[in-house]
């Protein structure tokens, strides 16, 4: 934080802005603009631009910037992937594999061009700018991501299953950049590149995700199946199994994230199909009261990522309030060049629509959820871990600045473009019947008509 505010101060001000926020939770969520605006706004007014309490130095102090946005993103890839809905089946997450994968590169090319014929940057940083800017957020996007366990909605099970999948395929691209500046190695003419980041490091991430996630479950049920019992510390097998699956993804090369999501995923997946098999197999069946006039025991959480995604949420949100404070106090008034909001403009405006059209052309998507698609791009904590990720590795500091500049710049119109028009058109479209759903019927009370003779005369029957 710099030693313009002290260590005391700086707790002082995240403990009141905790308690503000709790004590004001139901009118926060009826104003038109999200929590995270309300953090960037107190940033920037204790920051530089304004009262100039505290300066956060992102070049300085990359490295402490790099494990705080590295942690919130697991953080929020496992609570995003707990929350998928299940079977996994290739009907329902073609869309959301488009977006993070094809969506993702068209965009990173349409970034790549802009960056050096726009704004001038050599071809290797004008690649890594895209890499850091292409993907979606896990962390700030939660106003337009899954809300619940199973939630069905396919524009939110659409944009969270594509931020938690491409903060992984992102790093290809973050690679490719690092490897043109000669900080990394691609190999001759991108073969290594290809071979070591793009195939071996993406399979072998979803693999150990899945393996991992899988074997957890199993373990999990049969213990609870044998047993009767729920001791068991649900928000440290979730925990436990993040530490684990991201550090053997570390030591075999390949993307943590990724294998991080996919290990959520498929931890759920196992769970749900195993206590389907056998419903009662994880509760407790202790019913009656103790001899002893104890109350009876708890029903225990039946599955782990029930018993955990709580917990997870709240280190989430508490991630979020830190990280976003000290984006505000990274930016200056200068900060505002027509280079980086140009920057962002481009991104929102015609690199992510032409990424999600390209992607979604022959499948069954609406155009009203392709433009919905095209618009939540949200752009976050993960674009800051990849800056972060790339000044460690040991990039120029001139390609360091230039790159911090217009990063804080996009992610900050971001909070705020996003930020204030997620509410009017999440209602919008709440409200709107999804094609293909009973909602779509009350258009027409003939079919609606239809519907209750025929529920009328089952019942008969």
């Amino acid at each position: 934080m710099g030693n313009d505010m002290s260590l005391s101060l700086w707790f002082l001000l995240v403990g009141a802005l905790l308690l503000v926020m709790g004590l004001t939770a139901g009118r926060v969520r009826r104003l038109p603009v999200t929590s995270a605006i309300i953090y960037l706004a107190v940033g920037v007014l204790i920051g530089p631009t304004a009262l100039h309490a505290f300066h956060f130095n992102p070049l300085k102090q990359s490295e402490t910037l790099e494990l705080l946005t590295e942690a919130a993103v697991l953080i929020s890839l496992f609570a995003a992937g707990m929350k998928m809905p299940v079977p996994v089946s290739p009907a329902r997450w073609r869309t959301p594999v488009l977006l993070a994968f094809l969506a993702m590169a068209v965009t990173a090319a349409f970034m790549s061009a802009f960056g050096h014929y726009v704004l001038g940057l050599s071809p290797g940083a004008a690649v890594l700018l895209a890499g850091i800017l292409a993907p979606t957020d896990p962390v700030l996007a939660t106003e337009v991501q899954v809300r619940r366990a199973g939630d069905r909605d396919r524009l939110r099970f659409g944009l969270t299953c594509e931020a938690g999948m491409n903060d992984g395929s992102a790093f290809p691209v973050v690679m490719l950049g690092l490897g043109l500046l000669g900080v990394g190695d691609i190999g001759d003419h991108g073969l290594l590149w290809l071979t070591r980041d793009v195939v071996w490091a993406t399979a072998a991430g979803i693999g150990l995700g899945v393996i991992a996630g899988r074997g957890l479950g199993q373990l999990v049920w049969r213990l609870r199946a044998s047993r009767h019992e729920d001791h068991l510390m649900d928000d440290f097998l979730g925990l436990g199994l993040i530490g684990i699956v991201y550090g053997a993804s570390l030591l075999i090369h390949a993307w943590g994230f990724l294998a991080v999501f996919f290990a959520a995923v498929s931890l759920r997946q196992t769970e749900l199909g195993l206590s389907g098999r056998r419903p009662d197999a994880y509760r407790l069946q202790t019913s009656e009261p103790d001899p002893g006039g104890r109350p009876p025991a708890r029903r225990a959480p039946a599955r782990v990522t029930d018993g955990s995604l709580v917990f997870k949420e709240q280190l989430e949100r508490l991630s979020e309030l830190v990280l976003i404070l000290l984006i505000g106090g990274t930016l200056f008034l200068d900060s505002w060049s027509w280079r980086a909001v140009g920057t962002a403009a481009f991104l929102f405006l015609l690199a992510r629509p032409a990424g999600v059209c390209l992607a979604s052309l022959g499948t069954r998507t609406p155009w009203r959820l392709r433009a919905l698609f095209s618009w939540f791009g949200v752009r976050g904590i993960g674009s800051l871990y990849y800056l972060m990720f790339a000044i460690q590795s040991g990039i120029p500091e001139s390609v360091a600045l230039e790159l911090i500049h217009l990063t804080l710049i996009v992610v900050t119109l971001s909070i705020l473009c996003h930020g204030v028009s997620v509410k009017p058109l999440m209602a919008r479209f709440g409200r709107a019947p999804h094609p293909g759903t009973a909602s779509s019927d009350a258009r027409s009370p003939a079919t609606a008509a239809r519907r209750r003779d025929a529920e009328t005369s089952a019942g008969r029957r």
